[in-house]
């Protein structure tokens, strides 16, 4: 008969002092059938993550033009090629509550409509964010009811355009973008000893985890050992990263020629951990800013930032088309997309992988950025948890509203019975 561990030891993980190493996704856990021993309900729970980019996207670079199961991987979308059976492209979504009377510069109200879904206050976000109302309803059990990842620093200095998770009115959860105090968060706060990495958090809980192994199996054991080596493998990167990395710059410093791509590893490897070792079941991943000023040292586009693209028809003293440069920008978001799915997926668990369990939704404030276009939004849904017909692309009638009370209710069992701009489920996205 298969050992299992008992929920306690599931939820309390490998720890000594303020040191917190969590579990990942262990055999013992599990019955043959995929089904957890160790909780309360009968299979894994599933896993949300609301990603943003600004600025929007070059239509004709990233929308399909067929629908179905033929359809064409755009240059913007290529990147997920290898995830074709773990995707759906949903185009035709409305941002219904940028047409409510309100304040705002076309961004901040574009903003508050497709994360809230009401009106921008002129302060911040009119009501609570999505990904805040599903964890409301599902994230108690877990150490943490949510979290809130970013990456790139820069942006205009207004609340609404440097934060995506509201609690309420006017009440943002800002995202932790320094990759050494979002693993300080989630491994505990650090004792004298292992500042600046002298030591490893592992080295404190090394009593703790020979306990556990004793009653492990040994694909467990390696599983364990695999898990311990990869979070020390983070320590080291982390420690590697240059001083400067290590602070966050007011939203108007020009610092923005940083390697945004090595942090957004980073910050996906921990929320993956986070994630695969059930601290939380609900994230948001804030890749860029909303009117994001990036610039891209590593695409070769730093004559202009990120913004000042979507208003302009060539590139100044090239002549190269913006349009095109956007293009080549937002299949960098993809591919930072398509590296959080590809550490999803390699994580066993139960019947599945981390990705079978999860959904993302990947968001922009515009369908297209330089009209500050709010109609026939385009968004990615990713991961298979609820049944996603995935390898689609499906044009839909409807409100970001309609899709959020869908993923909300359907695969998130989160029960919401009043999701702002929703009058009706979005029907085939997911199995009945």
């Amino acid at each position: 008969m298969k050992q299992t561990i008992t929920r306690r030891t599931l939820l309390r993980g490998i720890a000594a002092g303020p040191v917190t190493v969590a579990l990942p996704p262990l055999a013992v856990m599990f019955d043959d059938n995929g089904r957890v021993f160790a909780a309360d309900r009968a299979a894994v729970e599933p896993r949300f993550v609301f990603w943003f980019n600004g600025n929007g996207v070059p239509e004709k670079y990233w929308i399909p033009t067929d629908t179905g199961t033929d359809f064409a991987l755009t240059p913007c979308l290529a990147p997920l090629a290898p995830f074709r059976d773990d995707i759906h492209i949903v185009t035709g979504l409305d941002n219904a509550a940028t047409r409510l009377p309100g304040p705002g510069n076309g961004h901040t109200n574009s903003m508050s409509g497709i994360l809230c879904g009401r009106p921008f206050t002129g302060r911040g976000g009119g009501g609570p964010s999505i990904d805040q109302m599903i964890a409301a309803k599902v994230g108690g059990g877990s150490r943490f009811r949510s979290i809130q990842v970013g990456v790139a620093q820069e942006s205009f200095g207004e609340s609404m355009q440097r934060n995506m998770s509201w609690a309420g009115q006017n009440r943002p959860l800002p995202p932790e973008m320094l990759p050494h105090r979002l693993f300080d968060r989630l491994f505990g706060q650090r004792e004298l000893g292992w500042i600046a990495r002298q030591k490893s958090v592992l080295d404190v809980v090394r009593a703790d985890a020979a306990d556990i192994k004793m009653v492990l199996g040994t694909s467990d054991r390696d599983r364990l050992d695999e898990h311990l080596s990869s979070v020390r493998e983070l320590e080291l990167a982390i420690t590697s990263l240059p001083p400067e990395y290590k602070r966050v710059d007011p939203p108007d410093h020009d610092g923005d020629l940083k390697d945004w791509p090595r942090i957004a590893k980073l910050q996906s490897d921990l929320l993956v951990h986070a994630f695969a070792s059930r601290q939380t079941r609900v994230a948001s991943y804030m890749l860029t800013k909303c009117q994001s000023l990036t610039r891209f040292p590593w695409l070769g586009h730093t004559v202009l930032r990120h913004h000042d693209y979507t208003h302009s028809d060539r590139v100044p003293g090239t002549g190269y088309p913006s349009a095109k440069a956007l293009g080549e920008i937002c299949r960098w978001h993809i591919e930072e997309l398509a590296y959080l799915m590809a550490r999803l997926k390699a994580v066993p668990e139960g019947d599945g992988t981390l990705l079978d369990h999860s959904t993302i939704l990947f968001v922009h404030e515009h369908a297209e950025g330089g009209e500050h276009k709010n109609t026939g939004h385009s968004v990615v849904v990713a991961g298979r948890s609820g049944g996603l017909r995935a390898g689609r692309h499906t044009r839909v009638m409807g409100t970001f509203g309609d899709l959020y009370l869908t993923v909300a209710n359907d695969v998130m069992k989160a029960g919401l019975t009043d999701v702002p701009t929703a009058t009706q489920k979005i029907d085939g996205l997911w199995n009945a």
